[in-house]
């Protein structure tokens, strides 16, 4: 503002020494002065209360509130906020904006996170908080007011405006409006966007040139490729809820190892190294190379576990089965490789002439045999009666 104090009103010339003076002038001039100290008065007042102070004047309180203000094209230097760690640590916790911009909140129980009244600014600006929240055991959840609405998708253990918290930890989120508090935006800060604590929705394809630790699991997932470099190890890698009669179709491609867990999709596996130790459970195809029809294709080894498949079995390395089983005296019914649906026909092993019962036609490889009659046998009545086979020499 422009002062309205005029010094120019004050004759400082006035009275001259030595002469007979007129009082007018000096009843102007006491006036004028007058006038200008309630210019004063007044415009100090006017400043007292709406300039910003490093402290407070005496006798005053420091109040430094710029009732949303705007402050335009200044360099900041040094800025700090406002730190409140909040004192509830389970139920209903209602966060006030204006107490400070950094907020803590230690659960030790469920909580529900609101935000006080009249406590964002008003819509068209630009409101924010952050908020600490030091989780004590996992499984706890936080609930948000439905006004939390942007910036869900990928929050992990989101669900329903609920998150739940599948770790004890220290996590951080951001909160955003621009409406006054009637749509508000969420920001997890904190969580690399490499570490995962909570199930992993993909929709695209995951693609990994190291190792993959623990379960991958694919819900209906109309398509998406899972690719790694490196191995699958230890856990399951799971893909539900796919057709492959509606042309949708998930394919593996590993170029290291599938160890450890059970690999179920009703897709295609590709692997250039082993499949090892668990379950391969689909009607489709493990491939190496290509794959036609529902041919189950390695070129590799699988071991250890079961090849469950409605589909034609090849292998281009061993196939091996019941490799941690010892050779039985006389054999096991159902430890041998069997065909068809009809019960134990198949072909058997053993030391010892054959005592198992199998179906008519299977055949018994004795292990021990010396001559031509007693190296191999053919089930003759469904039970337990075998005949020898005449061998050459």
């Amino acid at each position: 503002m422009t002062s309205q104090i005029n010094p120019t009103d004050i004759d400082g010339n006035y009275p001259i020494a030595g002469v007979s003076n007129n009082t007018q002038g000096m009843r102007d001039n006491f006036t004028n002065t007058r006038t200008n100290f309630q210019y004063a008065a007044e415009e100090i007042t006017d400043l007292q209360s709406k300039v910003l102070l490093k402290a407070a004047l005496t006798g005053t309180t420091l109040d430094n509130n710029l009732a949303n203000n705007v402050m335009y094209n200044a360099q900041i230097r040094g800025f700090s906020g406002t730190t409140v760690a909040i004192a509830n640590t389970s139920g209903t916790i209602n966060i006030d904006c204006n107490a400070g911009h950094y907020q803590s909140i230690y659960m030790a129980g469920n909580i529900s996170l609101g935000f006080d009244s009249n406590t964002w600014p008003t819509a068209g600006t630009a409101g924010m908080v952050r908020t600490q929240i030091t989780v004590d055991q996992a499984g706890r959840t936080m609930a948000l007011p439905l006004a939390v609405s942007n910036g869900v998708t990928g929050i992990q253990g989101f669900s329903s405006n609920v998150i739940t918290f599948a770790q004890a930890g220290t996590y951080e989120f951001g909160f955003l409006t621009t409406t006054g508090g009637s749509n508000i935006t969420i920001f997890d800060l904190n969580r690399p966007l490499s570490y995962y604590t909570n199930d992993v929705t993909m929709l695209g394809n995951l693609s990994v040139s190291g190792d993959i630790f623990g379960n991958v699991t694919l819900t209906d997932i109309s398509v998406g490729n899972v690719t790694a470099t490196g191995n699958v190890v230890a856990g399951n890698l799971n893909a539900a809820g796919l057709s492959l009669s509606s042309n949708v179709v998930s394919v593996f491609n590993v170029t290291g190892n599938i160890n450890g867990g059970n690999l179920r999709t009703p897709g295609v596996i590709s692997a250039t190294g082993n499949i090892t130790g668990g379950n391969v459970l689909g009607g489709a195809n493990v491939n190496a190379v290509t794959h036609t029809g529902t041919t189950v294709s390695v070129s590799g080894n699988i071991t250890g576990g079961n090849v469950l498949s409605g589909a034609v079995v090849s292998a281009v390395g061993a196939a091996t089965i019941l490799s941690g089983t010892a050779v039985p005296a006389g054999g096991t019914a159902g430890a041998g490789y069997k065909f068809s649906s009809v019960a134990n026909l198949g072909v058997f092993f053993g030391s010892g002439a054959p005592t198992l019962s199998a179906a008519q036609g299977s055949l018994y490889l004795r292990t021990d045999g010396t001559t031509t009659n007693n190296r191999m046998y053919v089930n003759t009545n469904g039970t337990t009666g075998w005949a020898a086979v005449t061998t050459a020499s």
